[in-house]
């Protein structure tokens, strides 16, 4: 081996010669450093040069713009594992698909409508070297300024270098907005509601924000105008992003409710857990990873030298905001929460986003370690007061958090950067270095996207709602939205669908809430007379000889398999006739009904094997007529998949704990 390695070293460096006489490199001028590519040589003027550094300064800029932007688009990726994985794995499929459809449907939407409403009027960007006269059509109110633009549509009559690395930059950024109400959402909105508000969020609801923060609107104007510091300051998006993107979620998840299950009899939450946690870290890591593209790339400038700053704040900020929820955590309930950990280093990274070219390393520090704390006060306090579901904690972490970065602005810039930004002579200057109407300011904004952003979306999601539908059915909630909405299961081969199988008995909120949906009233709604429930549910006798043990009393076991989406049902109706032990399992199976017929990139599939519930229940006391009646009555639709049931003569039972055998072995409290 040695002298195979060997051997080709040798030949490749007898090619390298060979090619070296052959073709002979070129003498190239002496200038190691590359300075001749701006000195003045020959006959060039002082014109030729400033061309050719004007050249190298905007081609760094755009290079610099446009790196940037394909990292921020990676973020559709970090948040699509995050969500997932943090969600249950019966929806992974659908929760997977939203993140990345949301980013078809935006870019798309802001091509169309929304780049123009939002930079129409901007002037462009002067990094990037666009002309006042590129982009310079803003309606404006007077007296008041500027509220949308109206030149750019399609990016038409623009066809300009500039103005494309601007959009394109920009289009990442509201594709981010557009994302984060997904998580907040996740697990019941129908997947057809979410086109539509992709839709509506990428044309009409951040453009005109962002607009007026970013596009020299009158919330940019503000200090111009009104003297209020340098009118609204948001550097990277704490506002016009994040905040935007939880209040669009908070009125999501208000007008859905939440998921089946998630609050008890008394409004206490129960713990849905993600299903596959170290997804989630990942998606986190990739997050945290491009953040710094999102906040870095937004000096739009690859010469200003504060960028090494704002990385720096940017990681501050992070760190200290995962490790401070994962403390506040591990105290309060004795393990260190990963999912949290996540969320507090997100939050961190949302809070800094605002202020992270205008503050310092000890401010940054602070900022992370508020919303650290903040995060986890948040997500609480939004599940048990407000009563909210979101599965992600995505109005705690973009909504209050980015709430937070606007305000930590208005307090902590110290004015040490941003001489001249929205047309305001001085460095920008916060509450804590003399310059209260900063503050001002970032409060008016956040009046702002109270009014805008949650009160537009909370109107646009009660029509949707009401023409379209926003939610999925019931049944298929339960089962899970992977078949219902995509035709096809992420995990087919190794996970079965899971079901809320492990809740208390006597807490039937599901029930009340499965009947508020007009959703089948299970078996206090009567049986239909068009047919007939012994064709509908064959019982299956199998009998063998019984040998009791300890007892002449017969022990009787009966298998129920059904539609997972009916056990709650059937666990009511069993508790009713005094049947409180059982066994559930999941599983996979079919019958009568034969499956689904899918489509997978366009070819016909079929689901043979469809997520069941297996209930095995053994009985001594109660009649075994009436637990297979009941179970009938309940079960019963008149359609394939109702389930069968199966009835055996038990042989023996022993306890293992006390060594009881038969009947005596089934007497205690638990068990009929």
């Amino acid at each position: 081996m040695k002298k195979s390695i060997f051997t080709i070293v040798v030949l490749l460096a007898l090619a390298a010669a060979v090619l070296l006489l052959l073709f002979p490199m070129q003498s190239p001028a002496a200038d190691p450093t590359g300075a001749s590519y701006v000195a003045t040589t020959g006959s060039e003027t002082i014109a030729d040069v400033a061309t050719t550094a004007n050249k190298a300064y905007f081609g760094a800029n755009y290079t610099w713009v446009m790196i940037c932007a394909f990292m921020v688009f990676f973020f559709q990726c970090g948040f699509a594992m995050v969500e997932t994985g943090f969600t249950r794995g019966k929806n992974a499929a659908h929760t997977m698909t939203m993140n990345f459809m949301v980013f078809l449907v935006g870019a798309i939407g802001y091509f169309l409508v929304g780049f123009a409403l939002q930079m129409g009027g901007s002037g462009g960007a002067a990094g990037l070297g666009m002309g006042g006269a590129a982009l310079d059509s803003m309606l404006k109110i007077p007296g008041l300024g500027g509220v949308m633009g109206y030149k750019g549509f399609m990016l038409n009559g623009t066809y300009d270098a500039g103005i494309y690395a601007l959009f394109f930059f920009q289009m990442v950024f509201m594709d981010t907005t557009v994302t984060i109400p997904t998580g907040a959402m996740a697990e019941r909105v129908k997947y057809s509601a979410v086109v539509i508000t992709s839709f509506f969020i990428s044309m009409v609801l951040y453009p005109f924000f962002a607009n007026w923060v970013w596009g020299g609107g009158w919330l940019a104007t503000l200090g111009a105008n009104f003297g209020l510091g340098h009118g609204v300051v948001d550097f990277a998006g704490s506002g016009v992003v994040h905040s935007m993107g939880g209040m669009i979620a908070l009125s999501g998840a208000i007008v859905l409710g939440p998921r089946i299950g998630k609050f008890k009899k008394d409004g206490t939450a129960r713990a849905f857990p993600g299903h596959d946690i170290p997804m989630a870290i990942v998606g986190t890591i990739i997050l945290f990873f491009c953040w710094f593209s999102f906040n870095v790339g937004s000096t739009l400038n690859s010469t200003d030298f504060r960028l090494s700053v704002v990385a720096t704040n940017t990681m501050i900020a992070g760190a200290i905001g995962g490790l401070v929820a994962m403390f506040y955590m591990w105290v309060k309930f004795g393990k260190p929460d990963p999912s949290m950990t996540a969320n507090g280093t997100l939050a961190g990274l949302v809070a800094i986003t605002a202020p992270c070219a205008f503050v310092d390393g000890v401010s940054s520090f602070l900022i992370g370690l508020i919303a650290g704390i903040l995060v986890c006060v948040s997500v609480s306090f939004v599940e048990n007061k407000l009563k909210l579901d979101d599965p992600v904690g995505a109005i705690s972490v973009h909504g209050v958090n980015g709430f937070w970065g606007m305000i930590a602005l208005g307090l902590f810039a110290d004015g040490k950067y941003g001489d001249g930004f929205n047309g305001v002579a001085g460095a920008v200057r916060g509450l804590f270095y003399g310059d209260a109407t900063q503050l001002y300011a970032q409060l008016i904004a956040l009046a702002v996207l109270l009014i805008w952003g949650f009160g537009v979306s909370f109107i646009f999601f009660k029509i949707l709602d009401k023409v379209w539908g926003l939610r999925i059915a019931p049944e298929a909630e339960l089962e899970g939205l992977d078949i219902p909405e995509m035709g096809v299961l992420a995990y087919p081969d190794n996970q079965l669908v899971r079901s809320e199988l492990d809740y208390d008995s006597a807490d039937n909120v599901e029930i009340k809430q499965l009947r508020r949906f007009n959703y089948l009233p299970f078996h206090k709604q009567p049986v239909p007379a068009k047919a007939s429930i012994d064709a509908a549910v064959p019982v299956e006798l199998i009998s063998k000889p019984a040998k009791a043990v300890g007892s002449d009393v017969k022990i009787t076991k009966i298998e129920i398999i059904t539609k997972q989406s009916r056990f709650e049902a059937l666990k009511e109706a069993m508790n009713g006739i005094g049947v409180t032990g059982m066994t559930v399992t999941q599983v996979l199976g079919c019958g009568m009904q034969k499956g689904k017929t899918e489509f997978y990139r366009g070819v016909e599939t079929e689901v043979n094997l469809l997520p069941k519930v297996q209930v095995e229940i053994v009985v001594t006391k109660v009649p075994v007529r009436t637990v297979i009646e009941t179970a009938k009555s309940v079960l019963y639709t008149g359609h394939f998949g109702d389930g069968k049931i199966f009835v055996y003569d038990v042989e023996n039972v022993i306890k293992v704990r006390t060594g009881e055998e038969g009947y005596d072995a089934l007497q205690d409290d638990d068990n009929p």
